[in-house]
Formats: C-alpha cells, structure tokens, sequence
C-alpha cells in the first residue's frame, strides 16, 4: 500500500528536495529506469508526497477534494486520500464515478452526464446512489434521468448545481472558460428551486470552477501584471457572487458542500468564507504549467523517458513518441517540456509529435540512439491515458509499478 506519511530515502540521507539539483535528479530516474522499455512514466515519491502535503499548507485547512481526471492512477488517488486533509474525490465521467464509488464513500462529478448504462446503473443501486454526486447546470440532465428510471422506482439521486465562475469583465467581456449557463444569483437561485421542486432528487452542493484564476499562470514573462490584475478584480467579483449564490441556496436546501478553486488557486479559493472545500489535482504529480505561478513551486513529481532511435542533422536528436499534449489551446505550455538532458527543445515547425518529436540544442549533439531524454507533461492526466503503468522511484530504485487507469482496463475518456 502507498503511504504518503513515511519517511522516503531521500528523507534518510538528508535531501528533502533533489529535484532542486537537476543534475542529480534526472540521470537518478535514468538509471533507476533504464531496464525498462520506453516510454517510462516515473513517478518520485518524495516529490508527490511533498506536492500532496504542500497543497494541504496552501489549503490553510479547507479540506482538498482530488480531481482524479488530473491523476488516473487508482493508487495514488486512495494514497492522497489517506492523509488528514484530503476528502473524496471528483470524478470525471459517471462510469469512472461508479467504479470509484465501489470503494470510495464521496464521489461528486465535475461535470454533467448523458450516459445512461450508467445512470441505469446508479439508479439501481442504493448504495452507488448514496455515494454518487450529480453535476448538473440545465433541467434537461434531470429529465434525462427520470427517462432513464422514474421517480419511485429508484433511491433519491443527490444533485449538486455548477455555476458559472468566469467574470464578465466591463470592457473584456467573458474572462473564463465555458462552462455552466448559470451566472447570477437569480439563476442559480431560480434552477435551485426548480431542482428541489422535482421528485426523487436531493440539492446537495455547489460547484464554481475559477478556471481564469486556477488555471492561468501569473509568472511566466509574458503580460503579468495584465493577468495579476484581471484575477485580483475576477476573485473579488467572484466572492460577492459567490457569497450571494450560496445565502440563496441555503435558503432553498441545506448544502453539504460548496466547492471550488484547482491547483493554481488553492490559497484564493480557500480564503472565500462561502466556500467549504476545495478541488486540486494536478498540483499532486505537477505538470510543467504549474511551474509559473508566484504563489507556490511545485516538485516535478511525474516525467517521461523515450529513447533517441535517429539523428537528422548534428544538432537534432529524435526520440520515438512525445507527443502526449495537454487539454486547452494548441500552444507551447500545453506540450511536453524537455527537462534532460539540458537545453533541449522541440523544433517551431514541428512541436511534439505522436510517433516522434525531434529535439534540437547543444545536449541534442551528445545524444546517440539509444539514450533517453526526460520530458514533464503541461499537465499530467491527458498523458497517463496513454501508458499502463507509471513506475514508482523512491532514491536510486523503483519501489513498484502503480497501474494507472489504462492498466486496470478502464478507458473513461
């Protein structure tokens, strides 16, 4: 069993953080890996045991709800969980919902579901009901349900309502991602009372995602004052609304939760009075886009090894695959970064690529087929989708393999 709480071997020999010495960090992984096929996925322990304990520092007591979409490895996800501060879990389709709910009590959905195998499923089993949450933001979700299984035929099934979190900037306009339709307090307070009013449903939390803060970096170099100041005005809107939202509601149904925040917002989301719990993920096995944020450093807890099979030019060595990149806009900080050997990049004209990413600088010359290079994903569970097991390092040896989703045979998304 993965324990978060015991002392690693760089406890023992008294380096708390190696990652801060790359040129020891990295060829460790390459030599504690090297056996194994490529591509490897490796996951420091000591790394996510100090990301998962300083989320909890940055949290400042709201207890940490895990985004499994941003960790697809079953072991870490019930690991992080054991420690004092985490509960439950926020689920990204209703089947992962379902089979997580198998062993796990709280299981509340971060976005809405048409799937109905599995909402036949949830409705047939009181207790997957009574451990399942709904996400909904349209009265079309819960008529969908009642088509799948009649009110009385089947346990109440718990509801929580996600509402628009983006700000309406005066002169920029929508500043957010696209989520819910709900924004104002007169909706979500009006699709409340129409959620209560309908049989065999429970309102039982809220959910608002501040993507355009959590999610957008602050500290990389380009435009940050202009970002700085569009979340300082974007969270101070959000906690009156936010606030309103949630006296709104309480006066409709007594909520068990209201959620919000993500890994780059957990010490601004968890200071809004109105909210109970925060969500957070990718901060666990840390991403390279988590690398620019002021408010935190985290340690590159998971990276990617994939061997050099040939050599276009002198200066450019070309690994086989790569090309796992993140969700968002096509851009750079959603690729995969080369970490080692140092200073390589991928080339302008080609990117990362999903059979092979050539990679260019001074290391690129030193390279000869059949070494490896190290490379971070932007994020982390878009590229686990890909491999069946992540290899867990603990010092100069791989503890064990952890399956991640893929390699249980679950394929949610």
């Amino acid at each position: 069993m993965l324990d978060l709480t015991a002392p690693t071997t760089s406890d023992s020999v008294g380096d708390p953080t190696p990652w801060m010495t790359p040129a020891a960090y990295w060829p460790r992984l390459t030599a504690a890996t090297a056996h194994l096929p490529a591509p490897v996925a490796a996951l420091d322990l000591g790394a996510l045991r100090y990301n998962a304990l300083d989320m909890l520092v940055r949290a400042g007591g709201a207890p940490i709800r895990v985004a499994s979409k941003s960790v697809r490895v079953r072991e870490v996800i019930d690991a992080v969980l054991r420690l004092p501060g985490y509960r439950g879990i926020l689920a990204f389709t209703l089947a992962e919902a379902l089979w997580l709910a198998e062993t796990h009590d709280d299981v509340v959905m971060g976005y809405p579901t048409v799937d109905r195998a599995s909402l036949a499923r949830l409705a047939a089993d009181e207790q997957l009901a009574a451990r399942v949450t709904l996400m909904v933001d349209d009265l079309a979700q819960l008529d969908l349900v009642d088509a799948v299984a009649a009110p009385g035929s089947r346990p109440t099934i718990r509801i929580a309502i996600d509402a628009d979190a983006s700000w309406r900037a005066p002169a920029l306009g929508h500043i957010g991602v696209r989520r819910s339709p709900l924004h104002t307090v007169a909706e979500v307070r009006d699709f409340g009372r129409a959620v209560t009013a309908r049989p065999g449903f429970a309102l039982v939390g809220l959910m608002m995602y501040e993507a355009q803060i959590a999610g957008q970096p602050d500290h990389d170099g380009r435009g940050d004052a202009m970002i700085r100041w569009m979340q300082g005005r974007s969270i101070a809107e959000l906690r009156e609304r936010r606030g309103g939202i949630v006296a709104a509601l309480h006066s409709i149904a007594p909520l068990e939760f209201v959620n919000g925040g993500g890994t780059g917002s957990l010490e601004l989301t968890a200071a809004d009075t109105a909210v109970t719990e925060v969500t957070a993920g990718s901060g666990l096995l840390a991403g390279h886009l988590f690398d620019r944020y002021r408010a935190f450093a985290p340690a590159p807890a998971l990276a990617f090894a994939y061997d050099v099979v040939r050599r276009p030019t002198p200066d450019i060595a070309t690994i086989l695959g790569g090309g796992w990149v993140a969700s968002g806009p096509a851009l750079a900080s959603r690729q995969p970064l080369p970490v080692w050997p140092p200073g390589l990049r991928t080339l302008d004209r080609e990117g990362s690529g999903e059979v092979q990413t050539p990679l260019q600088g001074e290391s690129a010359r030193l390279l000869a087929v059949g070494d490896r290079a190290w490379l971070r994903p932007s994020k982390s569970g878009e590229q686990l989708e890909r491999i069946a097991e992540v290899q867990l390092v603990d010092g100069d040896a791989i503890v064990r393999a952890l399956p991640t989703y893929r390699g249980e045979g679950r394929t949610f998304l």
